[in-house]
């Protein structure tokens, strides 16, 4: 069976010999170069159209040094947190005239590398960035290399970033339980080396303390962060431990839906038996029967103000400023808390 030929990609030359102008012009034409009549432009644009052209990026980026791109390199896209972030930094940055793409890590260290420079070899502009902070030799890479970035989500010093207020989302959501009487609060943290998680731990003992209540080991624990973390078995040992809490503050909305789901399993009741507050408020853009009180990061926010250093830091063409954002966190009321028993 004979194959069929591959259709080439329409030329500058193509479009040329169809339209009647010069190369040139039609080159400065796609380039959105001005001082082209708008009737030359739309003849040209009309026929490339028509014709199936496709903008050679790669070439284009190497002929100017600038693509209008930018990677995405995000922790665990299977969580609908960073799925909604990444689906406004696509949107923003669209209207701005930059095309994204993404990089999944699931939180791993040597995949964040591979993806680091995946994202180079596609002459990106720059990097958005939610690190994954074991180790900082990933964004001492980039550093070193003044290429533009910004982190996500998550901060480390001399690096532009934009955040939520950890600490103070932290202190909202212990805060909420203690004032519904819950004194014995079970911290479902994630691991200390993420700033996220140590921030937010901070907020958890200032509320305790506030409180004038100490802290206990054992109500103090750590998970992964990724959707598909043990949690669930974290939950059931300490129940079976005969750990008592009547509350958990979780690190994420996602393990907030999984301790619900292992108490619901035990026949724990939520919140009649057990109040929880979870960390990102994904339902603001998901119908789901059921509300979790949840701390709001606020995801477009972050996102857009993301995009807007990063592109302010591309534009500079120099080393890069460091601009450090941070946005103040807000208590989304649902229904998983109810006073202690």
């Amino acid at each position: 069976m004979a194959l069929k030929p591959v259709k080439r990609n329409v030329t500058l030359k193509d479009i040329a010999q169809r339209t009647g102008f010069s190369v040139n012009t039609v080159s400065r034409v796609l380039r959105g170069k001005s001082e082209i009549a708008d009737e030359t432009r739309e003849t040209i644009l009309a026929a490339a159209k028509e014709m199936g052209h496709v903008r050679n990026m790669l070439a284009s980026s190497l002929r100017s040094g600038v693509s209008n791109t930018i990677a995405v390199i995000l922790g665990d896209v299977s969580n609908p947190h960073f799925a909604i972030m990444m689906s406004e930094i696509e949107h923003y940055a669209r209207s701005l005239g930059y095309t994204s793409f993404l990089i999944n890590t699931d939180e791993d260290e040597e995949r964040e590398a591979e993806a680091i420079h995946t994202a180079l070899n596609q002459s990106v502009d720059g990097i958005i960035i939610c690190p994954t902070q074991r180790s900082p030799r990933n964004i001492d890479f980039l550093r070193e290399r003044h290429i533009p970035f910004v982190l996500i989500g998550r901060r480390e010093a001399n690096t532009s970033y934009v955040i939520c207020n950890d600490e103070l989302g932290g202190y909202q959501a212990t805060r909420r339980l203690l004032d519904a009487g819950h004194r014995e609060i079970l911290l479902m943290g994630g691991p200390g080396y993420i700033s996220s998680a140590a921030e937010r731990k901070a907020g958890y003992l200032r509320a305790l303390a506030e409180a004038g209540i100490a802290p206990r080991p054992e109500l103090m624990v750590e998970v992964p962060v990724t959707a598909a973390n043990n949690c669930a078995e974290t939950v059931d040992r300490l129940r079976r431990n005969q750990v008592r809490f009547t509350a958990i503050f979780a690190f994420s909305d996602i393990i907030a839906w999984k301790c619900w789901s292992c108490l619901q399993r035990a026949n724990v009741r939520v919140p009649e038996d057990v109040s929880i507050v979870g960390f990102d408020y994904i339902q603001s853009r998901l119908e789901l029967p059921f509300q979790v009180t949840s701390i709001s990061s606020h995801k477009r926010h972050m996102s857009t103000t993301a995009v807007d250093v990063l592109l302010a830091a591309i534009r500079s063409r120099s080393i890069q400023k460091v601009e450090q954002i941070i946005i103040d966190t807000t208590l989304s009321e649902g229904q998983t808390v109810l006073p202690a028993r």
